[in-house]
């Protein structure tokens, strides 16, 4: 029994290159130390992370998820930004502190999840697609992503709630399409998600603590 459950987790990189395999455990190495990194509001998290989106964007393109490819996309150009950010910041001796979001806040997130399901059902009709389940499930996290990670380039407790529902659509997603490593790390996100919003909660109720 354990034997089949073995086969039916590798099955999917039995026709896989090896070149394929080593891209996606490198990308999910990755991705686990950049959201350590995020948990301790450590600006490392952001080029760490940037390895991993570009290599999920090459990853996601090649198996038509295209609403990934567009997030990792998305990921990679507001990695170079929040690590700008964060590091101007650091240089100007003024840590941006976690906050919480504010009415403000929750306008532009939700005018940005709107604006990127749209955009993302305009290229998946552009490539003919948009027929399965899975397909909008796609569209949908992507809005979620896009939103999770403009609050955390904007240091808001609240991006990880955005991260906690992302990645508990996105493991399915993931298994779906072969990727069982991503799928089991998505679950490992998810977990890191859950204990990365208490201590940022935390860290902005006790502001000392940032």
């Amino acid at each position: 029994m354990n034997h089949d459950w073995i086969d039916i987790l590798l099955y999917p990189y039995y026709h896989n290159s090896f070149f394929h395999i080593i891209l996606e455990l490198t990308a999910v190495a990755f991705t686990i130390f950049s959201v350590f990194y995020a948990q301790k509001n450590n600006v490392w998290g952001y080029p760490i992370g940037i390895v991993s989106t570009i290599i999920y964007s090459y990853l996601t393109f090649e198996t038509s998820l295209y609403g990934n490819f567009i997030i990792n996309l998305y990921y990679t150009l507001m990695s170079f930004y929040g690590w700008y950010a964060w590091m101007y910041k650091y240089k100007k001796d003024k840590k941006k502190p976690i906050t919480f979001c504010n009415k403000k806040d929750y306008f532009y997130t939700f005018i940005l999840f709107l604006s990127t399901c749209i955009f993302s059902m305009m290229v998946y009709f552009f490539y003919g697609k948009l027929q399965s389940h899975s397909d909008w499930m796609d569209v949908l996290t992507t809005g979620i992503y896009f939103s999770g990670m403009y609050q955390m380039s904007m240091k808001k407790v609240e991006n990880w709630i955005f991260w906690m529902v992302g990645n508990g659509i996105s493991v399915p997603i993931y298994f779906l399409k072969g990727f069982i490593l991503t799928g089991i790390l998505f679950i490992i996100l998810l977990l890191l998600a859950i204990f990365g919003f208490f201590l940022w909660k935390k860290k902005a109720i006790n502001p000392i603590l940032s």
